[in-house]
C-alpha cells in the first residue's frame, strides 16, 4: 500500500474511493506521568511521550490502511496527521486520506 501526503501519483490516473481513518487515544501510566512532571523542571524531551505518540502515529496509519484495503485500494493520498489532548496525559492521534484505485 502506497501512502502519500501529496495529491497525486505521478503517471498514475487516480480513481478515488472514499476517505479513510484511523485513530486511536494513548496515554502513559501514572509513574512515567509524575517523571514527566518532574522532568519538566529540568527541561529536555520526554521519551516516553515521544514513544507514545510515533506508537500511536503507528497504529492510526495501520487503521487508515485497513479501512483502504477493505476499499480495494491501491494507495491513499492526501495523507494528513491530527492530534489532541483528550484528558491530562492522553492524547488522540488521527491519520487520514484519500483511498485510491491507480490506474
Amino acid at each position: 500500500m502506497l501512502i502519500v501526503t501529496i495529491e497525486s501519483i505521478p503517471g498514475k490516473t487516480l480513481e478515488p474511493l472514499g476517505l479513510v481513518k484511523g485513530s486511536t487515544i494513548q496515554t502513559v501510566n501514572a509513574l512515567r506521568d509524575i517523571g514527566a512532571g518532574l522532568k519538566t523542571l529540568v527541561g529536555g524531551e520526554l521519551t516516553k511521550y515521544t514513544q507514545m505518540m510515533d506508537n500511536a502515529r503507528k497504529i492510526a496509519t495501520d487503521r487508515m490502511v485497513q479501512e483502504a484495503q477493505a476499499l480495494g485500494a491501491d494507495a491513499v493520498v492526501g495523507v494528513r496527521y491530527s492530534s489532541s489532548s483528550i484528558m491530562q496525559s492522553a492524547a488522540e492521534v488521527m491519520a487520514y486520506g484519500t483511498a485510491v484505485k491507480c490506474k
